[in-house]
């Protein structure tokens, strides 16, 4: 059995749920995960909000909107009026839930059970479409396996034992649909695992059941060296590492959730990123093997702040260092990067939720420095002994590069660059060229688009 998840812009329109079933439907038994289709959890979100501001009609009247697309969709997409009127039933059940928790006063619950109906549109939207082709297929419902803990970890064992369960109690069928990004929280409220957590459930999904692949299907070939918004003649990697992947996912490449790769990773269950677009294309397989191409991709991550903590005293203080960290861990922030010297430490955020209340801590005893509109370019490769030199490479074709920060040695597959965010586009075009360089010395990775 195979695992495959197709994202929101897989399943945006009606006319690529049609296309979905040519790519699914071979006889060969799997699990679907889908995604909502594009654009909707922004749509509820909205709404959302809305209610929380207490705007109740500005929150129906946006409700009202994504229930017309809907429909305008279940007509585009279904032939009879059989179906088509199962839809339409479907989606009105719906958005009389949604309108019906708007008007509760507001709270994360409410929030969280509005978000959640985008996966059951597009699931129940793409059981239809199969039925009407007379194509077997059961939805597994996901809030009847998928659960986090306390910690809002994934409660693996909980989803083994549930999600076997529904199946082995089920009709014996090729085709299982089941929803992404949603969940149920150690409570057992409707929760989810956040954004892009889809590739987070087919990946749990794949581990509880113990399958044989994962595949991930976006609008992208796979995993491209570099950034293509930014940078001119990018190609396709056939080959990564758990680690590399992670690495790239992590530090701004958003084909792939980060957190999707630890469940593979664990059970050695290959991914392979697909393009429902082309898909004849090769893609990307991560997966244990490691190929030692030296530098191999780089990727972005923007909306960094630089945090310059100086202790007060003239060299560092015994426990300086847990201090800072105590702080941060304190407020539930993560750190990025870190640099430190004689007397002062260097880290890099994201999350901003808490900023103030870090830095008032933070200034009881040390004086602090703020950095915004900061970019970590991260470069992928082999770094373990550099025996090709490659990381002087970088630091010579980087030297027109003012750098901020760098991060060296922490992981023998990475080293991370944080430079001002204008510098960021130059940074990136300038290590793309050297890792073509590298590539056309030594590559055997670029994938060609009617490579089986």
């Amino acid at each position: 059995m195979k695992v495959l998840k197709f994202g929101g812009t897989s399943v945006g329109s009606a006319e690529r749920l049609q296309n979905l079933v040519k790519i699914i439907n071979d006889g060969q038994k799997k699990i679907i995960v889908l995604s909502a289709i594009s654009g909707t959890t922004n749509k509820l979100s909205e709404i959302s909000n809305l209610v929380k501001k207490n705007d109740i009609t500005q929150a129906m009247s946006k409700a009202i909107e994504l229930e017309s697309l809907y429909l305008d969709i279940s007509k585009k997409l279904l032939k009879t009026d059989e179906f088509i009127n199962k839809a339409v039933n479907f989606i009105k059940n719906i958005f009389t839930e949604i309108n019906n928790h708007i008007q509760l006063n507001f709270s994360n619950e409410i929030k969280n059970v509005i978000l959640s109906k985008g996966e059951l549109l597009s699931t129940n939207l793409f059981h239809f479409l199969l039925q009407e082709h007379k194509i077997e297929n059961i939805i597994i419902p996901a809030l009847s396996f998928m659960k986090t803990c306390k910690n809002y970890e994934p409660d693996l064992e909980y989803i083994k034992e549930n999600l076997n369960n529904e199946i082995k109690n089920l009709k014996n069928s090729n085709l299982y649909i089941t929803q992404g990004f949603i969940c149920l929280n150690d409570e057992g409220a409707i929760s989810n695992l956040g954004r892009g957590g889809s590739d987070y459930s087919a990946s749990l999904i794949a581990e509880a059941l113990q399958t044989d692949e994962v595949e991930i299907w976006t609008d992208i070939d796979g995993f491209h060296n570099n950034d293509p918004r930014f940078v001119d003649d990018t190609f396709v990697i056939k080959k990564l590492s758990f680690e590399e992947a992670a690495e790239l996912a992590y530090f701004g490449a958003k084909i792939l959730h980060p957190a999707s790769i630890r469940p593979c990773q664990r059970s050695n269950i290959n991914v392979r990123l697909k393009n429902t677009l082309n898909p004849s294309a090769y893609g990307t397989i991560i997966s244990k093997e490691y190929v030692n191409t030296g530098i191999k991709a780089v990727a972005a991550k923007d909306n960094i702040t630089i945090i310059k903590i100086k202790s007060t005293h003239m060299l560092m203080a015994h426990g300086f260092l847990m201090k800072i960290f105590a702080v941060f861990a304190h407020f539930k922030t993560s750190i990025d990067m870190i640099a430190t010297s004689e007397v002062s430490v260097s880290v890099t955020i994201d999350n901003f939720t808490y900023l103030n209340e870090i830095v008032h801590e933070l200034k009881s005893f040390s004086s602090v420095k703020i950095n915004n509109n900061q970019s970590i370019i991260c470069v992928v490769g082999d770094f373990r002994s550099d025996q090709k030199g490659v990381v002087n490479k970088i630091f010579t074709t980087l030297q027109e590069i003012p750098i901020r920060m760098i991060s060296y040695g922490g992981n023998k597959f990475n080293i991370s660059l944080c430079v001002d965010s204008i510098y960021k586009t130059s940074t990136l075009q300038y290590l793309n060229n050297l890792v073509i360089d590298e590539f056309n010395r030594t590559n055997n990775l670029i994938t060609c688009n009617n490579e089986k």
